[in-house]
């Protein structure tokens, strides 16, 4: 496949590249290798939460089956979330379970050949901010105004702002952090098969498997807890005993 599209082939490289360009408002747009990697991920996600839908519709008492299976993940997915934000977790399953299950299956896409969406920081810069907005959010909602400017003046007291500046940048520097660490590590391990691929072309098509399940399954697998894991810890942070102060 062109394009990048597929990391497969003696003329892989590891690049974004324009798959189709058109004309919006004047300006030269273009439709590149993520936009159709991340519709492929979508796609995939869809037609399961289409397939789950129907076969919680019809679910039975005893499990089996599909239903088993979608039960199990769902369960799982709690569990991960109650852990991290006690009695405040059921506000959350949707979001991080939403996240995780997106986060996991982008990084994971390598294995069907594609270049993970979240190896292009244009993915995960999008997500570093919806978790920047609904960490302050929910500092909005549960702490009272005096008790943010007591953070933002911490160490000093709140009549010496003199660590205001540096608190902000502290807390802008959230989203930049959670997007660079998913992005530089899904996209590492892009950079290192698509070298292997380039390098040893035909050579490289049954031992690179054991690379691709490292790469692609469990350090994928890894950044997206962790992922989530410091998405969870920061709104935890924020929400204390999960009770409007």
């Amino acid at each position: 496949m062109e394009h990048g599209i597929l990391l497969s082939g003696a003329d892989i490289d590891f690049m974004i590249h324009g798959v189709v360009k058109y004309s919006f408002f004047g300006h030269e747009v273009w439709i590149t290798t993520t936009h159709v990697c991340v519709l492929i991920v979508m796609l995939l996600l869809i037609g399961f939460a289409i397939a789950a839908n129907r076969a919680i519709a019809k679910a039975s008492e005893v499990p089996t089956g599909f239903q088993n299976v979608v039960e199990l993940i769902v369960e799982k997915l709690d569990g991960v979330v109650d852990g991290p934000m006690g009695k405040a977790a059921p506000k959350f399953y949707n979001y991080i379970g939403t996240i995780f299950i997106f986060i996991l299956f982008s990084n994971i896409s390598g294995l069907l050949g594609l270049r993970p969406p979240t190896a292009d920081y244009g993915v995960t810069l999008p997500l570093g901010i919806l978790t920047f907005s609904l960490i302050h959010f929910n500092k909005i909602k549960y702490q009272k105004p005096m008790t943010i400017w007591k953070d933002l003046c911490s160490p000093l007291p709140p009549w010496l702002p003199i660590w205001l500046p540096i608190n902000i940048i502290s807390n802008i520097a959230v989203p930049i952090s959670l997007s660079l660490r998913l992005f530089a590590n899904v996209l590492s391990g892009t950079v290192m098969m698509a070298l292997i691929y380039g390098l040893l072309g035909w050579i490289a098509t049954i031992w690179p498997a054991a690379l691709h399940v490292y790469f692609d399954l469990f350090s994928g697998a890894i950044q997206t807890y962790v992922f989530c894991m410091l998405t969870m810890t920061y709104i935890s942070n924020e929400i204390g005993d999960g009770t409007r102060r």
